[in-house]
């Protein structure tokens, strides 16, 4: 009898190894996926919609989301970044913090066979497996066109975004290539530019009241490349009196800006379908963390590699656009926009 327990316990060892070999055989793809969100600065409405599309849309797929918020502070995001790579994710999704700074933990990713994913942002100089993002150009010559239709001539004031955001850097490219052929027959002067740190509202409402002060309010346009620093221009405005009067671009249809579009204070915004991008990055990450081959639409060069990329269309909202655009695509109620005025 002992020797009959004793063979009976050896097949079943042996049929227990046999199928911890083919687990461990068949790799982290027969696991649920573990994704790592890593997001500059969760205190930004943008943000926050980022974060619950694209947990939802991941975790529909089958997904495991870890989010991180850097606060705004670049080395946090790395420390973090460190973490997500301790806890053996397949994927890293990152909104960087600063695009220049990344390479190093990004090598470390790579060396632990974790796939990486730029998201709205371009990594500079790092080994990225992709780059999801609007066509930042393209929202950089809306932001510009909405200033021009509204004030065909005039001073101009370009207000851009953080130094350390490449994309700051796109948008500005794309508002110059719409605005040169206004400046070279002398219809558009621009009388100042500047970077906003951390796309900072209280940052960018100092930059515009010195620029007022310099011009003495002679300012009639203000390319401002997101709402959040649209809102700190138009404080100084209003207390100039001049809120309404002067053409202000954004991007990416903030609660406050829309409402400032309704009642004229910012001329338009530029609508990102913020379940698009979130989605699409929640497909990408599936597929590169199973093995699959994505489906890009372009690449960019980042100074190290091409990156493989997927580019999305923004759109231009102006007062006339809302309930067509945000309302129809339930990014905010009828309510929301009009009954809390």
């Amino acid at each position: 009898m002992k020797r009959l327990f004793v063979r009976a316990m050896l097949a079943l060892v042996s049929v227990a190894l046999a199928a911890a070999v083919l687990t461990a055989c068949s790799g982290k793809a027969s696991d649920q996926p573990k994704i790592g969100f890593s997001i500059d600065d969760l205190r930004l409405e943008r943000w926050t919609r980022d974060r619950d599309y694209f947990v939802a849309a991941a975790e529909k797929l089958g997904a495991k989301v870890y989010v991180q918020s850097a606060d705004g502070n670049e080395q946090r995001q790395v420390q973090q970044l460190e973490n997500l790579i301790s806890r053996g994710v397949d994927v890293l999704v990152i909104v960087p913090m600063n695009s220049k700074v990344l390479d190093n933990v990004i090598a470390d990713a790579k060396r632990n066979g974790i796939k990486v994913i730029a998201y709205d942002r371009l990594i500079l100089g790092a080994d990225v497996d992709a780059y999801v993002s609007f066509d930042n150009e393209k929202v950089g010559e809306l932001q510009a066109q909405g200033v021009l239709d509204a004030v065909p001539k005039g001073n101009y004031f370009l207000l851009g975004g953080s130094p350390t955001d490449n994309n700051s850097k796109i948008l500005r490219e794309g508002q110059l290539k719409v605005l040169q052929p206004a400046i070279d027959r002398g219809d558009v002067k621009v009388v100042g530019q500047q970077w906003t740190p951390e796309w900072d509202a209280s940052k960018a409402l100092r930059i515009i009241e010195d620029a007022l002060t310099a011009n003495h309010n002679d300012i009639q346009g203000i390319v401002a490349s997101a709402d959040s620093i649209a809102g700190g221009a138009i404080q100084a405005l209003a207390a100039q009196q001049l809120a309404g009067k002067v053409a202000v671009s954004g991007q990416d249809a903030d609660l406050a800006a829309v409402r400032r579009v309704i009642d004229g204070t910012q001329t338009m915004t530029v609508y990102k379908p913020l379940k698009s991008i979130a989605g699409t990055a929640a497909e990408l990450a599936m597929k590169l963390a199973k093995g699959e081959q994505p489906a890009y639409t372009s690449k960019i060069n980042n100074g190290k590699k091409d990156v493989d990329a997927v580019l999305l269309q923004p759109i231009l909202l102006t007062r006339d656009k809302v309930d067509d655009t945000v309302i129809k695509d339930g990014f905010y109620t009828h309510d929301q926009i009009y009954g809390a005025k």
